[in-house]
């Protein structure tokens, strides 16, 4: 019986080195220790670090995860997926503990596989509604989202005069050594405001 281990992080601000410690302290080695740094709804074909994983597991393996979250945030994409490697012959723990296929009967993991799911999708449901809430709250603070701007208000008035007198966007653009794009934006949002 061979270790696998998988961890994921959502972002590039989030580090793996918890879960990577936890996969380590159950044995995988760490040539075995997988990971990807993307968000847990994102396409399975997105995370090529799980496809090798995936690939390298042979029957009566082992994958261990620190949760069931790390294979998805849906019951469906957790229930394919345990599925396929019941079906395959590789067992599943988790360092949560809430599973470990290789002590259960197929019906009861794919039982608690299918709540865990739909916990993940409950939870990624409650996740999404209060960072919108956080986000209306703090708009009607007047706090500004997006990237800063790379323009000031002396640039917004020469591109404004520049267009007054009659200079296309791309002689604007490169005149102030900005993207066109960028200069159409600012003259749309400008006329109106």
């Amino acid at each position: 019986m061979a270790l696998y281990g998988y961890w994921r992080c959502s972002t590039n601000l989030q580090d793996q080195e918890r879960q990577v410690l936890g996969l380590k302290e159950e044995g995988v080695p760490a040539k075995n220790i997988f990971g990807d740094k993307i968000t847990g709804t994102s396409n399975y074909g997105d995370r090529e670090e799980l496809s090798k994983c995936l690939d390298l597991l042979e029957p009566n393996d082992l994958l261990i995860l620190e949760d069931m979250t790390r294979l998805g945030r849906t019951m469906v994409t957790m229930l394919v997926e345990v599925n396929n490697l019941i079906e395959r012959g590789v067992y599943i723990k988790t360092l949560d503990g809430r599973l470990d296929t290789s002590l259960m009967n197929d019906e009861i993991v794919r039982l608690i596989v299918g709540v865990m799911g739909y916990a993940a999708e409950c939870e990624l449901r409650n996740i999404k509604h209060r960072t919108s809430e956080g986000r209306a709250v703090a708009k009607s603070r007047g706090v500004k989202f997006g990237r800063k701007r790379q323009y000031d208000k002396f640039q917004i008035e020469e591109i404004m005069d520049k267009r007054k007198q009659g200079l296309g966007y791309g002689s604007i653009a490169k005149s102030l050594g900005m993207k066109k794009s960028t200069v159409q934006m600012i003259v749309q949002r400008e006329v109106a405001a």
